[in-house]
């Protein structure tokens, strides 16, 4: 397993880390699960208050209790659940912010989170109010650092240029490589992570069938996975091939993968000690998906 600085925090995080949203509810295979996880390696494990009503926290918390001096811990906050259940609205206040944190660190059975990371967020937000909360939770030292997850450029830029953010988690994968465009050179040069999700695309490029996908065809779809395939042999598998891909950029701290089935940490394990890829298979990938831009939020 390799490890890596999460942005200018020097906050040592797993180049994989383990998306918690899809664990199952019961505490004994989660705990299975991530136990394996953490004996491999992996340290880095991702949540949010949003996830089941706030039980994947607790299932997160009951399980990994006694390895918190082992492990990062990383939530997310500014989805708030009707009291009736029926479904969330956005409250990126202050006032929600430093409210919710007391929940998830009372749920996640710890004292202080590693990340807090606003789960979502636009231009109408009152930013001012949202960094000062963060601010504030690391002063108190309830949280080690702050980040935002987002696929807005524009937000994007606002947190960069106005904030100490730490991280930006998005969606980046051959089939979305939208971040080349405006986001990863900029955050390379502030220094702030990229922890990406959807590596795999839904699963298009190593096993599902080819299907139309963000500004893609189904036919550059196609093209894409066929390139993966190709390059697999017995050293290197599709799945550690596209991965691989995203660990290339020099912006990407970690890619997150949403694991609830063993194979799939299985498939997470072997990614995080394959080989890196060479210039040859970084273009040759390149070339199979053309690189797409953002349409809006720009």
């Amino acid at each position: 397993m390799k490890y890596r600085s999460l942005g200018k925090s020097g906050i040592q995080i797993s180049e994989v880390g383990f998306g918690c949203m899809s664990l199952a509810p019961e505490l004994g295979p989660a705990t299975a699960l991530l136990h394996r996880a953490l004996d491999h390696g992996i340290t880095y494990f991702d949540t949010a208050d949003l996830y089941q009503h706030g039980e994947n926290e607790a299932v997160v918390g009951k399980a990994l209790k006694g390895q918190r001096s082992h492990i990062v811990l990383a939530t997310k906050v500014g989805n708030q659940w009707r009291p009736d259940g029926s479904g969330w609205d956005w409250n990126p206040t202050k006032a929600y912010i430093l409210a919710a944190v007391e929940q998830s660190l009372r749920r996640l059975q710890t004292d202080y989170l590693d990340l807090y990371q606003l789960h979502g967020g636009t231009l109408d937000d009152p930013i001012d109010e949202i960094i000062e909360a963060f601010e504030q939770l690391v002063q108190q030292g309830k949280i080690r650092g702050y980040g935002i997850s987002s696929i807005r450029p524009n937000v994007i830029r606002e947190y960069a240029r106005r904030s100490h953010i730490i991280s930006v988690m998005m969606q980046y994968s051959l089939l979305d490589r939208r971040p080349e465009e405006s986001c990863l050179g900029l955050l390379q040069e502030h220094q702030i992570s990229v922890l990406a999700r959807g590596t795999l695309a839904q699963g298009l490029l190593v096993t599902k069938p080819a299907a139309p996908y963000l500004q893609h065809s189904a036919e550059t779809v196609a093209r894409a996975s066929a390139a993966v395939q190709r390059l697999a042999d017995t050293t290197i598998s599709p799945v550690e091939i596209a991965a691989q891909y995203v660990l290339a950029q020099p912006a990407v701290t970690a890619a997150v993968l949403g694991i609830r089935m063993p194979e799939q940490l299985t498939d997470a394990l072997r990614i995080a000690n394959s080989r890196e890829l060479t210039a040859a298979e970084l273009a040759e990938l390149q070339a199979a998906a053309p690189a797409t831009a953002y349409e809006q939020h720009r």
